[in-house]
């Protein structure tokens, strides 16, 4: 069985940068890390080989920098890595992404034929939850998003059995391999490297690809392969704002009860929104 799971280095600071014509990010000088809820994914990867001898290979797209993402993964046990990198990649969108990361899927098929592919529920910094779908529909998978659970793998029948939590509950589902699944957070523990991962992870000869490697299209990846145009991008004005002490009657000597500190809080509210006073006036005198 191969398993690849597609991690992202996301940046590691709220001080984060955007590029004042491209309104993208700005990832140089600050602090990386691989995207929390990928962590997820490639630790039910790694469970899924300790289970079944699977092989589990790593991908990521992004700057050489990212180099340092892909070796932590190899130090928590995964057996290979591929870095996906070309300045032609720059500035892709999740349409863009997902195409980049798919080529490079179908070149890893070449030399093992991939079962299931990880990636986490969504990214940190661009928070879309679009690009493990993307790849799905892409390579033709059935995906399994928001799942909870790896119940069973079944390698002779091709089938999995997992948990999806959905708003009703949890939906205990079985489909055909090979597919794409985004794990939730929360549903496993990290494990910690062990030494000899960490010292096969500093030795590893890391597998860098570009778009050429791949045989991706160049009008499908980049800013030309991505039609989401970010129109402004802005920061919040912090208020300077003093919080209000709120003053409830009480008799002398006592702490004022629960209802006399509500009906003060009530007060100021409406004193302050009068519109939302007369509204609620308004629907009470017709029975709403």
């Amino acid at each position: 069985m191969h398993i690849v799971v597609c991690i992202k280095q996301v940046p590691d600071s709220a001080q984060i940068r955007i590029h004042p014509v491209t309104n993208t990010i700005m990832r140089q000088g600050v602090p990386a890390i691989i995207n929390p809820f990928d962590l997820f994914s490639l630790e039910e990867a790694l469970r899924i080989k300790d289970k079944v001898g699977a092989r589990v290979t790593v991908l990521t797209m992004g700057p050489p920098m990212a180099e340092t993402s892909l070796r932590k993964a190899l130090s928590l046990g995964a057996d290979d890595a591929v870095l996906l990198t070309d300045r032609k990649f720059a500035g892709s969108d999740t349409l863009a992404t997902s195409y980049a990361l798919t080529s490079a899927i179908k070149k890893l098929s070449e030399e093992e034929t991939v079962d299931l592919v990880f990636c986490g529920k969504q990214t940190v910094d661009g928070d879309t939850a679009q690009v493990g779908p993307g790849i799905a529909t892409r390579l033709g998978f059935q995906q399994l998003t928001y799942i909870t659970k790896i119940e069973s793998i079944d390698q002779g029948a091709k089938e999995i059995v997992v948990h999806r939590r959905s708003e009703g509950g949890v939906q205990v589902l079985k489909t055909a391999l090979p597919c794409m699944i985004t794990m939730l957070e929360g549903t496993n523990t990290i494990r910690f490297g062990k030494m000899d991962d960490m010292f096969r992870s500093a030795r590893y000869s890391l597998k860098t690809w570009s778009k050429d490697t791949t045989g991706a299209e160049e009008t499908k990846v980049g800013l030309k392969g991505s039609p989401t145009v970010v129109s402004k991008v802005f920061v919040p004005k912090p208020r300077a704002q003093k919080a209000k002490m709120i003053e409830a009657e009480a008799p002398s000597a006592e702490a004022p009860s629960a209802e006399a500190m509500a009906a003060a809080a009530v007060e100021a509210i409406l004193g302050a929104q009068p519109k939302l006073a007369d509204e609620l006036l308004a629907r009470a005198a017709a029975g709403l």
